[in-house]
């Protein structure tokens, strides 16, 4: 069926009204090339985002323990009007500081998980192709009433082509996470979620929703966002991402924590840790990521690893514990032959390390936030 020939405009509501050609809207404006303009809203500066030191306070009050530098980026995103492409190994807190952010500002998380083979249909939208059919069935079924006035042909095929817009109007549209979070008017967060397991032909569908926030419909036409979303891509270096997507993005790097932001997640994360053996813990992560491992562990398997110690009421590590445990924290067998012999040696030097509270207002000073993937 060809596309309609009226113009459509997208209200507020986002609910379809059908207009005839030069028709007006108090809210809707549409252009020459079929744009739609979403009613312009005042930018308005949600709280805990004043600055850089109220976006740490922001992300803390949800239990994500960030960097200057992650709050920074976050700042600069609302600001700036940019999306962020956050870089590094999986479990570092890529994916929770999109859902921190939206916890923490009550926004919409709308998340779309990337993979081969992701297109349009699932990221961006679809017909409704059975309710389609059945507007079909229901039009055949009453043909005859609505061309039965019709002296002529033309005023025949007029009348249909009237109803042949809706065939491909708002209602038969199944929105996807890009085009759902053009449609929020309150904010929202839109997580991008692994975006390196995509093919290099999504990241073209991307341009358009990260360069100008908009969605183009060809039976529609162009949706712009009322309150521009708060973007954040992932990406796990499985393959290099393209210089057009970069381009439009703030880049941060999230590596493995050191210990005095490790000890600070922990704290927030697995409350009722004893101090002793949150030394403990930390040091023996630390002493794993300096051995040659496919998969050092990252902040993900050290929060799982002091939730199982906490759950087995261990008093401190000792090295019949740790061999029990230690598949919480390696997760690949070759690994965890490879520590095998320094076992017993890494714990006792884990069980030397000093007990230090860490001060939980004190500013972090990694790379590195607080929460797994």
């Amino acid at each position: 069926m060809p596309a309609p020939s009226r113009t459509v405009l997208v209200a507020p509501t986002l609910t379809i009204s059908l207009k005839k050609a030069g028709s007006e809207s108090s809210h809707d404006v549409v252009n020459e090339e079929g744009t739609q303009h979403m009613p312009s809203a005042t930018t308005q500066v949600p709280p805990g985002l004043g600055s850089i030191d109220d976006a740490l306070a922001l992300l803390r009050s949800v239990g994500y323990i960030a960097t200057r530098q992650i709050a920074t980026a976050l700042y600069l995103a609302h600001h700036l009007r940019k999306p962020v492409l956050i870089e590094g190994p999986a479990g570092v807190g890529k994916t929770e500081l999109a859902v921190s952010a939206a916890r923490a500002l009550n926004f919409t998380l709308l998340r779309l998980q990337c993979y081969e083979g992701l297109d349009d249909s699932k990221a961006l939208y679809e017909w409704k192709y059975g309710k389609q059919l059945l507007y079909t069935q229901i039009l055949k079924e009453k043909i005859g009433l609505l061309v039965d006035d019709a002296d002529t042909l033309d005023s025949a095929l007029a009348k249909l082509g009237s109803f042949q817009d809706l065939f491909f109007s708002r209602q038969f549209l199944q929105p996807r996470p890009l085009l759902q979070a053009m449609e929020q008017s309150g904010g929202s967060v839109l997580l991008i979620d692994e975006v390196d397991k995509a093919e290099e032909a999504f990241e073209a569908l991307l341009l358009e929703v990260l360069a100008d926030y908009q969605v183009t419909i060809p039976e529609i036409g162009t949706v712009r966002a009322q309150v521009p979303p708060l973007v954040i891509l992932t990406s796990n270096n499985t393959r290099e991402l393209g210089d057009a997507l970069k381009r439009r993005c703030l880049h941060l790097h999230i590596g493995l924590p050191d210990a005095a932001l490790e000890t600070q997640v922990l704290r927030a994360r697995v409350p009722g840790l004893a101090d002793a053996l949150l030394a403990q813990l930390v040091a023996f992560v630390q002493a794993l990521r300096a051995e040659n491992l496919r998969k050092p562990p990252s902040i993900a398997e050290a929060v799982d690893w002091a939730r199982t110690l906490l759950l087995l009421h261990a008093p401190a590590l000792d090295e019949a514990l740790v061999r029990d445990t230690l598949n919480v924290l390696l997760k690949r067998e070759s690994d965890i032959r490879e520590v095998m012999p320094q076992l017993a040696a890494m714990t006792r030097a884990a069980r030397a390390a000093p007990a230090e509270p860490v001060s939980r207002s004190a500013p972090a000073a990694a790379s590195t936030p607080a929460a797994p993937v």
